[in-house]
């Protein structure tokens, strides 16, 4: 069973840092991808960043020159750096894996991946 783990998340005041760690693990297919969703309080979850089946990187427009995503398949993570963030980055952040490629993870709508983290919290103060 593919299970997803996220961690780092926590306050910072506007300006700040955070570091998102996300952990995969229960799958063995060699080629997926994987994107970090937020979903801020009554608001529809909306991807941030991503890395496609070629390893490429996708942004958000909100987020680019701030938030680097990145990932390590040696040890089954992926990782969203956050510089310089703002009120309206608060939410619950998720990590997500798909193994079709189908979706892109910043879209319009929310992006069907496979599977999904619990969450972890984000709270920017002004």
């Amino acid at each position: 069973q593919v299970q997803l783990v996220e961690s780092g998340g926590g306050s910072v005041q506007s300006g700040g840092s955070l570091r998102l760690s996300c952990v995969h693990s229960g799958h063995t297919a060699e080629r997926y991808c994987m994107g970090w969703f937020v979903q801020a309080p009554g608001k529809e979850r909306e991807g941030v960043a991503g890395i496609d089946g070629d390893g490429r990187a996708t942004y958000a427009d909100s987020v680019k020159g701030r938030f680097t995503v990145s990932g390590d398949k040696t040890k089954n993570t992926l990782v969203l750096q956050m510089n310089r963030l703002k009120p309206e980055g608060t939410g619950m952040y998720y990590c997500a894996l798909d193994h079709t490629c189908l979706w892109a993870v910043v879209a319009d709508e929310t992006a069907p991946f496979e599977y999904w983290g619990q969450g972890i919290q984000v709270t920017v103060s002004s």
